[in-house]
Order: C-alpha cells, then structure tokens, then sequence
C-alpha cells in the first residue's frame, strides 16, 4: 500500500522538511485531514524520544 496525502492537507505536508516527509512516506499511511497528519507526527516523535 503506497501512502496517500489528501489534497486538503498537502500544502500542510509539504512545509515538513524533506526528510520528515520521507520518514511520513516510508510508513505506508492515509492521511485524509490535519488530524491524521499531527497523529503520525506525534507517532514519530514518541519513537525518537525511546
């Protein structure tokens, strides 16, 4: 399953560094509104502090 940026929150997605949003990308995921986009951003957050 490829990953899937809504048109709502592109412009959102794509003010994230390069970087971050292959991070985004890699995890094969649907991001449909801001809502889903701050969940994974905290997803990846959580991770890098463990």
């Amino acid at each position: 399953m490829a990953s899937y940026i809504a048109p709502e929150v592109r412009d959102k997605f794509e003010t994230l560094s390069v970087d971050l949003k292959n991070v985004i990308l890699q995890r094969n995921v649907q991001i449909h509104s801001l809502a889903d986009l701050i969940q994974i951003l905290e997803q990846i957050v959580a991770e890098a502090e463990a």
